[in-house]
């Protein structure tokens, strides 16, 4: 995690935000053990509350179970509720602007994908042939 805290949100949530993309980015399986409070409370010179509120939210929106005894816990479906989540803000909030751009600089769709080749051509898998996983 990046030490590094701005000024635009309060540090909880900017904690629970970074939670969310270890659990999105596979770092933080289902079932795997959050960092413990105190650990990350000191390793980045938070106030234990600060980093307690941030892991309640993430326990308020079901993403994280706590253990009594034992600690906090990635629940089961975290990754795939996440995902889906992100995906349904991203097209509500993000996409309407990326749009408009790509509209107002008046790209074509092949333009686009032109310019992302691991989308149009994706890598062959470990048993298809390919520049680099020749037979």
């Amino acid at each position: 995690m990046d030490p590094n805290w701005n000024d635009n949100q309060p540090i909880y949530r900017q904690l629970r935000d970074r939670m969310v993309a270890l659990i999105l980015e596979g770092a933080l399986k289902e079932g795997d053990p959050l960092p413990s409070v105190r650990t990350v409370a000191a390793d980045y010179r938070l106030n234990p509350l600060t980093v307690l509120k941030g892991y309640q939210q993430l326990v308020d929106e079901g993403l994280v179970e706590k253990r009594r005894g034992l600690g906090m816990y990635v629940s089961t479906g975290a990754r795939v509720q996440l995902r889906q989540g992100e995906r349904e803000r991203f097209l509500k909030e993000e996409w309407p602007h990326i749009l408009a751009v790509i509209h107002r600089l008046g790209f074509s769709a092949e333009e686009l994908f032109a310019q992302t080749p691991a989308l149009t051509h994706p890598a062959p898998g470990p048993d298809k042939p390919g520049p680099d996983n020749k037979e």
